[in-house]
């Protein structure tokens, strides 16, 4: 019996084949979306670059707006929007993913938004497109919460690639 191709692989696979790439900037998963997408052989031909951004100050220097961020909050969706359209900018790269929010713990320097409440956005640059949505994580323990974030991300970002594959076809 065949091995079944996992999310990623699928990703992986699609973007190749449509020469397109991707970007992330990510904050409460720390580089776990794109540490899963290079669990792929042939992933240095999508990502195109990949940024950490903990704390504000890298995310603004990446080119979210400070304004943005004292709007809005850290934590919500416009930022979650911003981060993805500034890295896929930045990047030069077909796709951007953003996403920021809290896993279990409160961060005194950012008290707005929910416990273990993520945002996540995709951004479509060709389309100028936003596919957001927002995560409520299980209580459980910070690497169970990030690959649960980013299998949910995963989800939506092949859904999103299927159709558009289907639609150019």
């Amino acid at each position: 019996m065949d091995k079944e191709e996992r999310l990623e692989e699928k990703i992986v696979r699609l973007l190749i084949k449509r020469e397109e790439t991707i970007a992330s900037m990510e904050s409460c998963t720390a580089g776990y979306f794109a540490t899963t997408i290079t669990n792929v052989d042939g992933s240095s031909k999508v990502l195109q670059f990949s940024a950490i951004t903990y704390s504000n100050l890298y995310k603004i220097r990446l080119g979210v707006p400070k304004e943005i961020i004292e709007e809005h909050g850290v934590y919500s969706m416009e930022t979650a929007k911003s981060m993805a359209k500034h890295i896929s900018y930045f990047a030069e790269s077909t796709y951007g993913v953003g996403i920021t929010g809290k896993i279990n713990r409160v961060d005194e320097n950012n008290l707005n938004g929910k416990d273990n409440e993520v945002f996540v956005c995709i951004y479509d640059k060709d389309t100028c497109t936003y596919y957001c949505m927002t995560i409520t994580c299980p209580n459980r323990e910070r690497l169970y919460c990030k690959k649960y974030i980013v299998n949910q991300v995963m989800k939506k970002l092949l859904t999103l690639l299927e159709r558009r594959y289907v639609h150019e076809r």
